[in-house]
């Protein structure tokens, strides 16, 4: 059986370390990289992902010989020349790179340092995701860096680009909040929703879609706009809008179903629900089928909603996609799924009452009941 390493072992380790140590000695002979690397490692083992990577810059901070820009171009100097040089496979990068950011925002973060500061987080995004940075100098300088962030969004490199929206993200995860007006980025996503990289416009629509939970309208408005302006692919822009309006859609809110060219009092009918187990565990799966019918050729998107309660008694539904296609007229379409009823990180299953309903088109139609057991 396959033993899965969690992200913090693989991320920084003790080999990560020394590679940190050995790549800033080279550009600063006077660093004391057997130092700092035992330093760190005396914590290390102890400590979640993010405690690691303030530990590590927190190491730095305390070997390097120099402070200020000074030590800010030694991080840089240490860098190796390009992000394939060092390895990075991927857009995200390599999280032996994460500390850096790290020390820029937690030892730069300052006036007299802010333009260097901003151009090195421009820098080291090539070799790993420099949002989280980026997002404290929003929060202490917002102006100074939000004329950075227009910048980056014209910049050549696609991972720059990115920053711009990603770090700008009203809910970006496990990232503090700033305190920036919801519409304050959408000149820079004006600028990357038509980008030729799908990485970029992935970071575009997850943007939307945080804005979606407080501002649907303006969402809404500004891939109308978007859409009415031709510049961007009806492809690019279909994704962009699937993934920035998804919570909208799961939530059966017409007007996203309407955006994307699902009308919600389409003419169809569905038979009744069926599942084949009405008893189920953790674990077990729940299989359900039911038949779609309509009276004229539309476009249908379905999904299957699952409700239940917490184990406090709140009420809680999860949605899931199902479907999406066109419906003939007298032609059924069979529906059915056998879904893994399993606990996850981010939703128990909890024994008692349970329904699922499907929803076509963000139109809910009538449950049937189940029953999760004790274990």
């Amino acid at each position: 059986m396959t033993v899965k390493v969690p992200l913090k072992e693989t991320a920084l380790n003790a080999e990560r370390i020394a590679r940190i140590g050995r790549e800033v000695q080279s550009a600063c002979p006077e660093f004391n990289a057997d130092g700092f690397a035992r330093s760190v490692m005396a914590d290390l083992p102890g400590l979640e992902l993010k405690d690691r990577i303030t530990r590590t810059s927190e190491g730095l901070h305390a070997y390097l010989p120099v402070t200020g820009t000074k030590a800010l171009e030694v991080l840089l100097r240490s860098l190796p020349p390009t992000p394939e040089a060092a390895g990075v496979t991927n857009d995200f990068g390599l999280h032996v790179y994460s500390p850096h950011s790290d020390y820029v925002s937690r030892y730069l973060r300052t006036a007299e340092h802010l333009e260097q500061a901003l151009a090195a987080l421009a820098r080291l995004t090539q070799y790993f995701s420099a949002e989280v940075a980026v997002r404290h100098f929003l929060a202490s300088f917002p102006d100074e860096t939000m004329k950075a962030v227009e910048m980056w969004s014209r910049d050549r490199d696609h991972r720059v680009r990115r920053l711009a929206s990603e770090a700008t993200r009203p809910r970006l995860p496990w990232a503090p909040r700033i305190a920036l007006p919801a519409d304050a980025a959408l000149p820079v996503l004006d600028q990357l929703y038509t980008d030729t990289s799908s990485y970029v416009r992935a970071s575009v629509a997850n943007h939307l879609h945080d804005l979606s939970a407080d501002q649907p309208e303006l969402v809404l408005a500004t891939l109308q706009r978007w859409k009415e302006s031709g510049r961007a692919t009806d492809q690019h822009l279909t994704f962009i809008a699937r993934e920035a309006l998804r919570s909208r859609l799961k939530k059966g809110w017409p007007d996203a179903y309407a955006f994307l060219g699902f009308a919600h009092d389409a003419p169809v009918e569905l038979t009744p629900l069926t599942v084949e187990r009405t008893q189920l565990s953790d674990g077990d799966t729940l299989s359900f089928s039911a038949t779609l019918t309509s009276t004229a050729r539309v476009p249908v998107h379905v999904m299957f909603v699952i409700s239940s309660t917490t184990h406090t008694g709140r009420p809680r539904e999860k949605a899931y996609f199902l479907h999406r296609g066109t419906t003939e007229p007298g032609r059924e379409l069979q529906l059915a799924k056998d879904h893994a009823l399993r606990s996850t990180a981010t939703w128990k299953v909890h024994p008692g009452p349970y329904s699922i309903a499907l929803q076509v088109n963000g139109r809910r139609f009538p449950s049937v009941t189940f029953t999760v057991l004790n274990a």
